[in-house]
């Protein structure tokens, strides 16, 4: 079976995020394929998902454009297999709020249930790299790279916490749809990715 991961290719760690799912393909022994996708007609050609880091109102606006928005998220409510990194996961979330700013008002995916905090940890000065694990998923200790990460501050009972810090939420998943607020592009470990694909393979 031949996966094909797709990276959403608007703005942000793309290139970190392609080269962490091509590593994972090849330490999973699989064929595969990693694109860069910015369009609807690509969405529908992946497998597999990466909303990557970067900058979450300019990702939510940028996709807008040409249904890319919405082909995305038909995608997702269908069964493809998702990861949402820091950006990402906001948006992924149904309710955002601005740690600073209050409300946001930014374009959102709405397929996590749950509100979240933009730069819950502080802005980029404040960024820093801590130990962190994924249980539920089998993972076990790893760096977690945090950069103006949000946090989520609640989740419906159909959500899954996957790893917190600082009592704070940090990863989760709902049905076939994961989000992080830290890199695990930057962490050094696929074990996220491989997890990914392995879902595409179920």
């Amino acid at each position: 079976m031949s996966i094909t991961v797709g990276v959403l290719s608007i703005q942000g760690d793309v290139c970190e995020n392609m080269a962490a799912s091509h590593q994972a393909l090849d330490e999973m022994n699989i064929s595969g394929n990693v694109i860069p996708v910015k369009t609807p007609s690509a969405i529908s050609d992946v497998d597999v998902m990466i909303i990557p880091g970067g900058e979450s109102t300019t990702i939510g606006l940028l996709t807008l454009a040409g249904d890319t928005l919405a082909t995305l998220g038909e995608r997702i409510r269908g069964g493809m297999p998702t990861l949402g990194v820091c950006a990402g996961l906001i948006l992924l979330a149904g309710d955002v709020t601005d740690r600073m700013l209050g409300g946001t008002g930014q374009p959102l995916l709405k397929v996590l249930d749950i509100k979240l905090e933009r730069n819950s940890f502080g802005r980029q000065r404040d960024s820093f790299e801590t130990i962190l694990s994924m249980k539920p998923l089998g993972i076990g200790d790893f760096p977690g790279v945090f950069i103006r990460a949000p946090s989520v501050t609640a989740v419906s009972p159909d959500v899954e916490v996957l790893s917190v810090y600082d009592n704070r939420i940090v990863a989760v998943k709902q049905n076939n749809t994961i989000g992080t607020s830290f890199h695990p592009e930057l962490s050094g470990s696929t074990e996220l990715h491989r997890h990914l694909i392995d879902m595409a393979r179920r």
